[in-house]
């Protein structure tokens, strides 16, 4: 049995490059969906597995991987599938970083996105940073809303860049943290991921798109995750843009505990199990009447408070 590390996943085929540099398309085994994952897929970039070479005469070389065996993950990135849906998507594993790529225009990146986001990343521990892109289209009001955007994050302690692919603005930086890491890029559809990682690697060449005029929303161009190389050491993930982010795993006494500023001042709470929507002496709410936590942090609080967002960690 062979190990690999899964580089891009399109649904049922995954490409895996073993330790010797060489790449072989594998599918999983049977056995290994019927484990009870509660996820869409089971196996995701960023995964080291074990896997066999069989013959397969559907496949151009008349062989395949077939997956036996996922090794044990440090960590994931996981979403709900949908709003309707009590399954999960593993967005990534095993990644040292994430970077979420947004736009105050064209795309808008809502707030509530951007949280939902940060907070999954930090229930995994999941060390995550703001990429605001296309700085050069903004106007004079979009330009006052990406500074207030940047003081809320950087002051709760998120690294943020402002850059811009199309100018190559800043992009000096933002290679600078990729250096040496497994970084994850994600975001909504149309904010310039693509872009991005073609400005960091130009040898990538992946394919852009523009945002429809009519809508202001970007068009699917990444269609599955792949791992891109940026350098000797450094990697590069590249997933699908998304919609919406579906909470799936939190109980609701564990939620502001992956608010960085919320869960500093829990013990200034006049009770201990304060849940910081009604109770009296809450430092919490005080601390939102004084500015020192943004109303637009506190109300993606208040959401996901009142949100059923299932239990799902136990499975993985």
């Amino acid at each position: 049995m062979e190990k690999g590390l899964v580089i891009r996943s399109t649904g049922s085929w995954y490409t895996v490059r073993n330790d010797d540099g060489d790449t072989i398309d594998c599918r999983i085994k049977g056995k290994l969906r019927m484990k009870g994952l509660r996820t869409t897929n089971p196996v995701s970039v960023g995964d080291r597995i074990r896997y066999e070479i069989q013959e397969d005469d559907t496949t151009p070389s008349g062989r395949c991987g077939v997956i036996y065996e996922i090794e044990p993950r440090k960590n994931y990135i996981i979403r709900k599938s949908s709003n309707l849906s009590k399954e999960s998507q593993i967005i990534a594993a095993n990644v040292d970083q994430l970077f979420l790529i947004v736009t105050v225009n064209y795309p808008v990146t809502l707030t509530g996105f951007i949280d939902r986001y940060l907070i999954s990343a930090e229930a995994y521990r999941i060390p995550a940073g703001i990429v605001f892109n296309k700085t050069d289209l903004y106007n004079e009001a979009d330009l006052v809303r990406l500074e207030e955007l940047v003081s809320i994050y950087e002051r709760i302690g998120y690294r943020c860049f402002q850059v811009s692919a199309k100018t190559h603005y800043n992009i000096d930086q933002l290679l600078d943290q990729l250096q040496g890491k497994m970084t994850l890029f994600s975001g909504h559809s149309g904010v310039g991921k693509s872009s991005l990682l073609n400005c960091l690697n130009p040898d990538l060449q992946l394919k852009t798109n523009e945002i429809s005029d009519h809508h202001q929303q970007g068009k699917h161009t990444t269609t599955f995750a792949e791992m891109h190389l940026l350098s000797k050491d450094s990697y590069l993930i590249d997933t699908p843009g998304i919609r919406g982010f579906g909470v799936i795993d939190m109980e609701k006494t564990e939620i502001s505990h992956y608010f960085p500023e919320i869960f500093r001042l829990l013990e200034q709470c006049r009770f201990f199990n304060c849940t910081h929507l009604h109770e009296p002496g809450c430092a919490v709410k005080e601390a939102v009447t004084k500015g020192e936590i943004s109303t637009s942090r506190y109300d993606s609080y208040c959401s996901l408070m009142g949100e059923d967002n299932g239990r799902y960690r136990a499975a993985f």
